[in-house]
């Protein structure tokens, strides 16, 4: 069997090529970019198994790049987001416009080899048109597909399932606050609050109570 190939797309160099020798050592055929500009090169090119693509870059940043390969439908592979810095927030936002799994950096060696063999055998999740992540359809087909971070702290993880599942609910019931309020069993007030603690932006006409 082939060899799958993976692009690494980081601008650290020390990091790239780490991550080209682990994973050769596993058996992977790596191939490097150092930017967005050089991996939408190569993806213009061909299709590899799987991105391993870091969120913070100098030109254009990874939630951006792949946002261009979903309006593109470019993304036929599964991408894994990295960051040295990340957040539940950037977690939520890149899984929500299609990436199969998020690792912080430094990134532990099993994680990395178990996260990396999970993403291949899946495959990329289905719906992930730019019309699709618009009307919320990617965000369904998104929901947790993707786990629970098992290995953050119990209150982080409790935040990142919030945070997926508001979203959902938002693009679902087109940012109706009464409507999200009812599907989630809380009053509307304490959804406010809610929102407010996960960083989730809502429509400021909705605090007059319009809807």
């Amino acid at each position: 069997m082939a060899a799958k190939e993976i692009l690494v797309v980081d601008d650290e160099i020390g990091i790239r090529e780490l991550l080209s020798e682990i994973l050769f050592d596993e058996g992977y055929h790596v191939h490097l970019a150092e930017n967005a500009a050089q991996a939408r090169d190569f993806r213009n090119q061909q299709a590899p198994d799987l991105v391993l693509l870091d969120i913070w870059m100098p030109d254009t940043d990874g939630v951006t790049l792949l946002k261009e390969w979903v309006a593109q439908d470019l993304l036929t592979m599964p991408v894994i987001m990295m960051s040295g810095h990340g957040t539940i927030e950037t977690a939520v936002e890149a899984t929500r416009i299609g990436a199969v799994d998020f690792l912080e950096k430094p990134v532990a060696l099993q994680k990395l080899f178990d996260t990396v063999a999970k993403a291949i055998r899946q495959g990329v999740p289905r719906l992930r048109r730019q019309s699709d992540v618009a009307d919320g359809k990617a965000v369904t087909e998104a929901v947790p597909h993707f786990p629970l971070p098992f290995d953050l702290p119990l209150r982080e993880a409790h935040d990142y399932f919030d945070s997926l599942y508001f979203n959902y609910h938002m693009r679902k019931e087109n940012g109706n606050m009464a409507r999200v309020a009812q599907k989630a069993g809380l009053e509307r007030t304490h959804v406010y609050r809610k929102l407010k603690q996960l960083g989730i932006k809502f429509a400021k006409k909705e605090l007059d109570g319009n809807q």
